[in-house]
């Protein structure tokens, strides 16, 4: 009657196994310190993007640098990490934004800000741009 044995020896590893595994320990460190690069890059942001003040009340409901407003239905907002953020993960945070209207005047793309790219300086919106009707 043949049993298995559960108690086998582990062979020695050879000489091609070892070089296998350092070669493989090497180019894995090496790519880690090529992907550092492209970790340090610093977002790109569209020309029109105005700087604001922004905090979520109610979504979509927002207070933009003091006054109410509105996201618009598909409005996107990236974090500091330039992953989507969901609008209720920001309720009662202010948080200094990056953010582009669309033609009817809703919010469509929000940026938060870390602190380097908020002390770069940006146009902010201008009241007198805004019309209002019938105050």
């Amino acid at each position: 009657m043949y049993t298995t044995n559960r108690c086998m020896t582990i062979p020695a590893p050879t000489p091609s196994a070892i070089k296998n595994i350092a070669t493989c320990a090497v180019l894995s460190c090496a790519s880690a310190l090529f992907s550092l690069n492209s970790w340090a890059q610093a977002r790109e942001f569209p020309a029109a993007a105005l700087r604001g003040s922004l905090e979520v009340t109610v979504p979509p409901q927002v207070v933009l640098d003091g006054k109410v407003d509105q996201l618009s239905p598909g409005a996107r907002i990236h974090g500091t990490n330039n992953m989507l953020l969901l609008s209720g993960s920001l309720v009662g945070q202010k948080v200094k934004v990056n953010y582009i209207r669309e033609i009817n005047g809703a919010l469509s793309e929000v940026w938060v800000l870390t602190e380097a790219e908020a002390a770069v300086k940006r146009p902010t919106a201008n009241p007198s741009r805004f019309f209002t009707f019938f105050d």
